[in-house]
């Protein structure tokens, strides 16, 4: 037995669709509304501009100030010329010319000497050909006295240095004092500075470093030269 409605007029099918479709046209009709302004004809009414009841500006009257001329200036004083006699004669300098002829006699010069002036030149103490030579140190090849000289002047420091100073001065710990001298072309020690944590260890190394003896000068191809050493001092304070 076949339906009696017809299935192509059932309006329920598409109900979402105009639901969609009212609700877009009912939040447009509230937009519109909300948005929707009136006004007054009272309050957009700017009336007639009337241009006869402007006043005409009055302008006030100014009195020009006259400035009066600056008054001339003075009249120059004449100069007064004063006339000097030409007693005094005046020697000519006469350039004599310095071209020579066949005639001229030809002086020969002399040979001239040139001193020479001794620089004085650092040589790093590593790679001087000849080393200074510590006092003791005199045989050997010059790695054999390059090793001596730092033996004993290693030596020598540690007998000489006063470690008790660093514990008067408040110190504690391992204390290291860098040192730098130089080793003149007469073998003497100069110019001798050192660096510590406390200026005390500075005066301490200077004057045991000043203490060492007169060494033999190093040479550089077989001139003495000035080298430079350097000496690291360290040592620990016992608390």
């Amino acid at each position: 037995m076949e339906p009696k409605k017809n299935t192509k007029a059932n309006v329920g099918r598409n109900s979402s669709l105009y639901f969609a479709i009212g609700l877009a046209l009912m939040l447009f009709l509230t937009n519109y509304a909300i948005n929707y302004k009136t006004y007054d004809k009272s309050d957009i009414d700017i009336g007639q501009l009337n241009l006869d009841e402007l006043d005409d500006e009055e302008i006030p009257i100014t009195e020009q100030i006259q400035t009066p001329p600056p008054p001339p200036p003075p009249p120059a004083a004449p100069e007064v010329i004063e006339v000097v006699e030409d007693e005094e004669e005046v020697e000519e300098t006469v350039i004599e010319s310095t071209e020579v002829d066949q005639e001229t006699e030809i002086v020969e010069v002399e040979e001239v000497e040139v001193e020479e002036v001794e620089e004085d030149i650092d040589v790093p103490f590593s790679v001087i050909e000849n080393v200074p030579i510590f006092p003791g140190c005199e045989k050997g090849n010059n790695n054999a006295k390059r090793d001596c000289m730092s033996k004993k002047i290693s030596q020598f420091v540690n007998r000489k240095f006063n470690t008790e100073l660093a514990g008067d001065l408040g110190l504690s710990g391992r204390q290291r004092i860098n040192v730098i001298f130089k080793i003149d072309k007469t073998g003497n020690v100069v110019g001798i500075r050192a660096r510590a944590p406390h200026p005390g260890l500075e005066k301490e190394a200077k004057r045991v470093i000043g203490l060492l003896p007169k060494m033999k000068p190093g040479k550089q191809r077989g001139k003495p030269v000035n080298v430079p050493y350097s000496l690291p001092i360290i040592f620990q304070v016992q608390d």
